[in-house]
């Protein structure tokens, strides 16, 4: 009878044990998460000149403290070529977000505004149906002046809605991944 017992409370802790899994295949599976970006490299080159990067820093990811902008000074009526790096460096790792939005260019859209008179900036990437990313562009200064320039990133923006193409995020929709303001000034 003792036997009997011990048989039935082994099988009882086998079930149990077997039975709480963490291997819990019911887990939903999160694709295409939202991307945590600490890092913003903006380089902007001329013929001629030397390369001119801003950069953003937002050490705590999602954290209460306030990401650090440092800008630039560019010349009037100079067309730029600009390239965008965006990165998530912490715990002393570095991901790299540029090319998870390469990978998931259809899903990404990157949208420059400025109040500064004659700046324009123009796309020269595309995702794979031909409707623009924004992690190459083209910058053109107008006149002097001083002002910002803000970069967005919006995940899932619909890119067929009116002006997105041409970069009005008014209509994109889809989440606000980044939101980066930088202190220009157009020099003669």
């Amino acid at each position: 009878m003792k036997t009997k017992s011990i048989l039935l409370a082994l099988c009882g802790l086998a079930i149990s044990f077997n039975s709480c899994s963490d291997d819990d295949d019911n887990d939903p599976v999160i694709e295409n998460e939202e991307e945590v970006i600490t890092n913003v490299n903006f380089t902007l080159t001329a013929d001629g000149a030397d390369p001119v990067t801003f950069t953003w820093v937002d050490a705590d990811g999602e954290g209460p403290a306030e990401a650090v902008a440092v800008g630039g000074t560019l010349k009037a009526n100079t067309t730029y070529s600009a390239k965008l790096e965006l990165s998530n460096v912490q715990n002393g790792e570095t991901e790299d977000v540029t090319e998870e939005i390469e990978e998931e260019d259809e899903e990404h859209q990157l949208f420059y505004s400025t109040n500064i008179s004659g700046l324009s900036v123009t796309y020269t990437d595309k995702d794979g149906e031909g409707n623009p990313i924004g992690l190459e562009t083209e910058l053109k200064t107008g006149a002097a002046g001083k002002g910002t320039i803000t970069i967005f990133l919006r995940h899932e923006p619909n890119k067929s809605a009116e002006g997105v193409a041409e970069g009005n995020i008014a209509n994109a929709g889809g989440v606000n991944e980044l939101d980066a303001t930088f202190d220009v000034d157009v020099v003669e």
